[in-house]
């Protein structure tokens, strides 16, 4: 402890009032009158280790006309009920270690400055419902043993609960979050509603072990986060980063104009990705899922390499990549090469060379397994999708008949390619009998028949 602690015992933490060099817990009712009568509004309110009750409390608010100045309450102890409701702390307020053993309600107080709740804990309810902070408020390492309600407070330089703890039922509905909020590593016990929250908001490594309900009008992410029960996101005009979050029950992600990331996910349960307006799927490299559903996303930037279970993987009112279509020529057999234009996976541009040097792509045989595992609704993807695993195989060398299948007609499914073939075989072989009639007629010699005399 950095203060100077009360002279009435050694187990007293308390900052000592001078001059008696007590704390404001130990002094009589005179001393205690007189140090109340140095407290005014705007001015240093220090109780610093000090045990505060309901009674003290109300005394001390009373004196700063319930505005006090700079506050400082760094591992204070407050035994009776907490009620801040119309006190306006009009400098910054350090409450870093404090030890609220009731109820905690800052329903109603203002904050002009930076609040900083560092290391707190609350053994009941924690009330932080339509507060105003102007400043930038901290619950890092907080330990909420009840339940927690954030809803409607504002936040004019965001909030941080790095690594704290909310053992009860924790919601931040509405809240405005300003430059954002950071709940790196943070762990709750009971739901958490997070609906309708204005800013964006950080859960990386966050431990949700019940439901989680995450709505958003920032960047959200939940990165590295693990979540016991349900994990239900909703974002829009934004992005949201999931990768590697690993979900035991179900998720539901619901996209509008946004984007989202699932790179190395592992969804245990039933999971849905559903997308409106231009909401677009970026990754799925490395994802275990054994049952997802992706409906009205854009997919023609996503990566599906290392996807553990694609036949769990159900596709419908997707768009994805599609490949160039002309004709080629190349010095490997055959030479003359002509290509459709079909719906591919973005995996696939890296065989062409376009990929980053760092990104080892799929292989041939990994893109075969990959097309021929999911399961897109519409017949015409799931046509290409065949299509597609074929072309694969061939590349990865599975034999020579895959080569003049593909070049014949198509490996079945371009019978346009085998009708071509068809008029051009024909069209050769009538040449070629014209050319043959045409020169046998040449070399036959003229044979006049001799007139008769008579």
């Amino acid at each position: 402890m950095d203060w100077v602690t009360c002279g009435y015992s050694a187990a007293c933490t308390g900052v000592a009032s001078r001059p008696s060099g007590f704390c404001l817990a130990h002094l009589d009712n005179d001393q205690l009158g007189t140090a109340l009568g140095g407290l005014a509004a705007g001015r240093l309110l220090d109780l610093r280790g000090t045990t505060v009750s309901s009674d003290l409390l109300s005394r001390v608010l009373d004196a700063t006309d319930r505005r006090p100045g700079r506050t400082r309450l760094d591992r204070a102890r407050f035994t009776g009920d907490v009620r801040l409701s119309g006190v306006t702390f009009a400098g910054d307020v350090s409450l870093d270690g404090a030890r609220f053993d009731r109820l905690a309600s800052f329903f109603g107080a203002r904050f002009e400055g930076n609040v900083s709740l560092a290391g707190v804990r609350f053994a009941r309810e924690l009330s932080f419902h339509g507060v105003t902070v102007r400043g930038h408020a901290s619950l890092d390492r907080a330990v909420m043993s009840r339940d927690a309600l954030f809803s409607q407070t504002v936040f004019g330089h965001g909030l941080s609960c790095e690594r704290a703890r909310f053992d009860g039922y924790a919601t931040f509905d509405d809240a405005r979050l300003g430059d954002g909020a950071a709940f790196r590593g943070a762990r709750f016990g009971r739901t958490l509603s997070f609906r309708k929250v204005s800013g964006p908001a950080g859960f990386e490594a966050a431990h949700f072990a019940a439901d989680a309900y995450l709505s958003a009008t920032g960047r959200l992410s939940a990165a590295r986060a693990r979540a016991d029960g349900l994990l239900d996101v909703t974002v829009a005009r934004c992005g949201v980063d999931l990768r590697h979050v690993e979900v035991a029950g179900a998720m539901t992600v619901r996209l509008t104009d946004a984007q989202a990331d699932l790179e190395g996910a592992v969804l245990r349960g039933p999971a849905t990705v559903t997308g409106r307006g231009r909401s677009v799927l970026t990754s799925l490299r490395q994802v275990e899922a054994g049952d997802l559903g992706l409906f009205g996303l854009d997919l023609s930037m996503c990566r599906f390499a290392g996807l553990t279970h694609p036949a769990g993987v159900r596709v419908k009112d997707c768009t994805f990549a599609l490949t160039p279509r002309g004709v080629r020529v190349s010095l490997r057999w055959p030479m003359l090469r002509w290509f459709s234009r079909r719906r591919a996976l973005a995996d696939e541009r890296t065989l062409g060379g376009h990929a980053d040097p760092d990104d080892p792509g799929a292989s041939p045989d990994r893109l075969a397994a990959l097309y021929a595992g999911l399961r897109p609704s519409d017949s015409a993807t799931s046509a290409d999708f065949a299509f597609a695993a074929m072309e694969m195989r061939r590349q990865a060398g599975h034999g020579w008949w895959l080569s003049v299948s593909w070049l014949l007609c198509g490996y079945g499914m371009r019978m346009g390619r085998a009708a071509a073939w068809f008029v051009l075989v024909t069209a050769i072989t009538t040449a070629a009998v014209a050319w043959s009639s045409a020169s046998h007629a040449g070399d036959r010699p003229d044979t006049v028949r001799p007139a008769l005399n008579r």
